[in-house]
């Protein structure tokens, strides 16, 4: 069987200049990123059921102060790295990404730290404190957060009040009802709710899960018939008991 060698050439030399029309096309089509502006800033901040303070107009003042906003600029001199450590700075920024795509578009995504309770303690210490324990400075933005008064240390905040906060917050029921936490000398904790005219007392800073359920069946099938403005104390410290003292000016 013989060869057509010169036919298998001609095949040859034809599939070698489709594919090189092929690339020459594509390459063609694509743009040039580097001959680019940036064109367009997309902002995406991750949604929490716990409202931070951060949203896109903020992101967008905080890389412009540092001259770090990218829109407009050329592609080339854009530096994703950058613009991720000038936001993980701010104080209300957990984690930063940043990627440049071929169409001149910049996306950044970023992680908020979340606030769990603003602590105005009686050392005249105002903060907030997140979800991981760690201290954030005052705001000036105005959320609807527990809180938290009294006999207040950094350690206490950033350990034990950190973790009643967190609970409260995770349930719908008291995440409505409870406004204030107030840290008694001896570290135990009391309770100010939004509906109701008494106080709740935890008692020491433990089993606080069991005692909200226990406080919250007692408003079920106790205040619900009594009245809920029958008592101005109400203590579920011990397991077995609950101790309520009477409101005075009521009847």
């Amino acid at each position: 069987m013989s060869i057509n060698w010169k036919k298998s050439v001609f095949v040859a030399c034809d599939i070698i200049i489709a594919a090189y029309l092929l690339l020459a096309v594509t390459a063609f089509n694509k743009p040039d990123v580097t001959a680019m502006n940036c064109s367009e800033v997309t902002i995406n901040i991750e949604q929490n059921a716990i409202d931070g303070f951060m949203n896109a107009e903020e992101i967008k003042k905080a890389l412009t102060k540092e001259k770090a906003y990218p829109l407009s600029l050329p592609m080339e001199g854009i530096n994703p790295r950058k613009i991720e450590e000038t936001l993980e700075k701010n104080p209300f920024v957990e984690k930063a990404e940043c990627y440049k795509t071929q169409s001149g578009h910049v996306c950044i995504n970023v992680k908020q730290r979340i606030p769990v309770v603003r602590v105005m303690a009686d050392n005249n210490e105002s903060y907030y404190v997140d979800t991981h324990g760690s201290m954030m400075p005052e705001s000036r933005y105005v959320t609807n957060l527990i809180i938290a008064t009294g006999a207040i240390t950094r350690k206490y905040a950033q350990t034990t009040l950190t973790r009643i906060a967190s609970h409260i917050l995770q349930d719908p029921f008291w995440k409505n009802q409870i406004v204030q936490i107030n840290i008694l000398a001896d570290g135990s904790v009391e309770v100010v709710p939004r509906v109701g005219d008494h106080i709740i007392y935890l008692g020491p800073p433990y089993d606080i899960a069991k005692k909200l359920e226990r406080t919250r069946k007692f408003y079920l099938y106790g205040l619900n018939k009594a009245g809920w403005n029958k008592y101005n104390y109400i203590s579920v410290e011990f397991s077995n008991q609950i101790i309520c003292k009477k409101n005075k000016r009521k009847k």
